[in-house]
This record gives C-alpha cells, sequence and structure tokens, in this order.
C-alpha cells in the first residue's frame, strides 16, 4: 500500500494534466479532454474505495489523531 497510493495520486495529476492539454491543443473539437477527466475521476474513486478496503482489511491503520478534541 504504500507504493499504490503515491503511484495512483501521480496517474491522477498525469491525467488532470493530459486534459489541461488536449484543452489547449484541441480548442474543443475532440473528446479528448473530457474522456482523460472522465478517466481522473475514475482513478480518483477507485483510490478511495482502494483505501477504504484496505483499512477494513488492515493493511493500514489509522495514526490516533483526534479530530475535534482538545
Amino acid at each position: 500500500m504504500k507504493w499504490i497510493i503515491p503511484i495512483v495520486l501521480l496517474m491522477i495529476v498525469g491525467s488532470l494534466g493530459s486534459a489541461l492539454y488536449y484543452m489547449m491543443k484541441d480548442r474543443g473539437n475532440s473528446s479528448r479532454m473530457v474522456r482523460s477527466l472522465m478517466l481522473r475521476i475514475g482513478l480518483s474513486l477507485a483510490l478511495f474505495f482502494g483505501i477504504l478496503l484496505a483499512y477494513y482489511f488492515g493493511l493500514i491503520e489509522a495514526t490516533g489523531i483526534k479530530v475535534g478534541t482538545n
């Protein structure tokens, strides 16, 4: 899990960068930007559910930081 999360985050940023590139290059004449953004959304959802499943199965643990307590 230590390597999977950063790799998926880099893929998300790369997909966002490619969407920016296609937006500037194609000037709205193709659907490559939309496909790239859909890929980014899919990767983000997969990462979120992957983290939830990893926590559920005990592959990752909470840090113990208390939220909202003084």
